[in-house]
């Protein structure tokens, strides 16, 4: 295996909260159990959804966990003609077209079907617009995508069927989500994605954007998730509280605790990344089912 290239990419809609720190640990001990480098990326892409300051806030709370990135961190807001870029090349492939549809329009062609948090796109504009100016650009999506998770195994998911012909560029000018970090990842030499299992349904799509703009697919690694009382996953949209760091060392046990590691020593982050070693050369037996 060549060198490691691990990240943790958090938007900066709020503090880390309890769940967003098991992320933040799991990639780090992979990165440091594979003697590989660990970067931060602010993925702030989504402007209007995040305040300013709280990129600082999060770099702030990452430092005092000692969770620190061995290069300077990067902002997706910042990086918007590499986005450009990558987006004219998928145009001159056919693999992206403009799209003209309205919301409404959308929902009323598709039909009361939501997948992956939208709608599943039925086509429209795949031949053209018909005159009407572009809103949007798509990429053109085909067939299955199958992959390997190191925790989850084989998955599959049949984009055109489930997702349909998705965003790169929205309407109101803002890149989307899968577009940008499919160039960072490739941008950053990226080898290795440790995430959450939320975002585990976007990774057939990143895939597909990977192959067209003959990029590398990196490994993957989806966690459990963190849930909140009532059984839904602990987020900033549901009220998690902000990290207290008035203890550090036990909110790293605690976050370990949640990945099935449980520290008895005075080094937290030192045992972590043995147990997380054994852990997988045995397969991640702890992760099979939620802590």
């Amino acid at each position: 295996m060549g060198l490691y290239r691990g990240r943790f990419a958090p938007s900066p809609t709020g503090p880390l909260h309890a769940g967003s720190l098991v992320a933040a640990l799991a990639s780090w001990l992979d990165a440091r159990a594979h003697g590989g480098q660990w970067l931060v990326r602010i993925e702030d892409v989504d402007g209007p959804r995040c305040p300013p300051g709280l990129d600082e806030v999060i770099l702030g709370q990452l430092d005092a966990l000692g969770l620190r990135s061995d290069e300077p961190p990067v902002w997706q807001s910042r990086r918007g003609d590499l986005y450009q870029a990558a987006l004219d090349r998928l145009i001159a492939s056919g693999h992206a077209y403009g799209c003209a549809c309205t919301r409404a329009e959308i929902a009323a062609a598709a039909g009361p079907r939501p997948k992956h948090g939208e709608l599943v796109y039925p086509g429209t504009c795949r031949h053209g617009t018909n005159g009407r100016p572009v809103r949007a650009w798509r990429f053109r999506v085909l067939g299955c995508i199958d992959w390997m998770d190191r925790r989850l195994g084989v998955q599959s998911q049949d984009l055109e069927a489930e997702v349909g012909d998705f965003v790169l560029k929205r309407a109101d000018g803002l890149w989307a989500y899968q577009l940008a970090v499919v160039v960072d990842d490739a941008d950053q030499g990226i080898t290795d994605i440790v995430r959450g299992e939320d975002l585990a349904d976007n990774t057939p799509r990143q895939i597909a954007l990977q192959r067209a703009l003959g990029r590398p697919t990196p490994r993957y690694l989806h966690t459990p998730l963190v849930l909140a009382e009532d059984g839904h996953k602990l987020s900033k949209q549901n009220g998690a509280a902000a990290i207290d760091l008035s203890d550090p060392e036990s909110r790293l046990r605690e976050a370990a605790a949640r990945l099935g590691l449980h520290l008895h020593t005075a080094d937290p982050l030192a045992e972590a990344i043995e147990r997380w070693r054994a852990a997988t050369i045995a397969g991640f037996p702890q992760l099979k089912d939620p802590p």
